[in-house]
């Protein structure tokens, strides 16, 4: 159940990102649904790959890197789907950095609501 409701709330924290920051464009609620399926199978799987391969470059830069590492993981999921759209790196930097706090504040409630037992 949990699972689900995390997946319902990244949809619509999605479509919220789209209605206030111009760069990311959701066509509906569906398309946010999938969008959202997408970036999570990609920041399961391709995501802590990447984060191995660029661990040199990510202790340089003291983490920041890591945002470098979302935005790619936001931007790779437009490209794969039709009914998502990020205007370029810049934007999907922005739109991965609003994503990723909803994420956060996600996360707290469902915590909250589904207490571990």
């Amino acid at each position: 159940m949990k699972l689900i409701a995390k997946w319902l709330l990244s949809a619509a924290a999605l479509v919220f990102v789209a209605q206030i920051y111009e760069g990311v464009e959701v066509s509906s609620f569906t398309a946010a649904l999938i969008a959202a399926f997408v970036i999570g199978l990609l920041n399961l799987f391709v995501r802590p790959v990447l984060v191995l391969l660029t661990l040199p470059v990510t202790v340089l830069s003291l983490g920041l890197f890591l945002f470098v590492i979302n935005a790619l993981m936001f931007w790779w999921a437009a490209s794969v789907l039709e009914d998502f759209h990020v205007a370029g790196f810049g934007a999907a930097l922005v739109g991965s950095l609003i994503y990723s706090v909803l994420g956060v504040v996600i996360d707290l409630a469902l915590e909250r609501l589904f207490p571990k037992q």
